[in-house]
């Protein structure tokens, strides 16, 4: 079977088989707080703690965050796809509130875990930039019995049995 690499929605498509988690990643752009929902999210390494995030050339996230910056990363819970969506650009009036961590730097207090994170790195790649962070601080919000949001085929899923991934 030959594969049309050139084919970018083919690609999408693809690229779409894979199942994520949703995070939100929070920021402060010219002291204003700010968001971006992203799947494009994976853990580097262990020692040091390391994570990496992609965000497109175009984004707001790449015009306002450098090396040495610090932001955060917040794993969404099925419950919270509204949030998704409103970080995604259909923006909902009341929803987001952040709170600020004692770096300086807004989560959502209300994910099933964030992590505050300040850039050590930045690669080009193709239109994105891949921010690999090390991780300053994190907490799980165990007091939620939340699964994770999952984003899959362009929808949003969850798990089919979210207890026995507890176990």
């Amino acid at each position: 079977m030959s594969i049309d690499c050139n084919d970018s929605a083919r690609f999408r498509r693809v690229m779409g088989k894979f199942a994520t988690g949703v995070t939100v990643v929070t920021w402060l752009r010219d002291g204003e707080l700010a968001g971006m929902t992203a799947n494009a999210f994976m853990s580097v390494s262990l020692e040091p703690q390391l994570v990496l995030v992609s965000a497109r050339n175009a984004s707001r996230f790449c015009a306002s965050v450098a090396a040495g910056d610090t932001f955060g990363i917040n794993f969404l819970g099925e419950h919270q796809q509204d949030l998704s969506a409103h970080f995604g650009g259909k923006a909902c009036e009341g929803l987001g509130a952040m709170a600020m961590h004692g770096s300086g730097t807004p989560y959502l207090p209300e994910s099933l875990a964030h992590l505050i994170v300040r850039v050590a790195d930045i690669h080009p790649a193709g239109d994105h930039r891949l921010y690999v962070a090390e991780v300053m601080a994190l907490e799980e919000n165990d007091h939620h019995a939340a699964s994770p949001l999952l984003y899959y085929g362009g929808r949003y899923g969850r798990l089919a049995d979210p207890q026995a991934c507890r176990a």
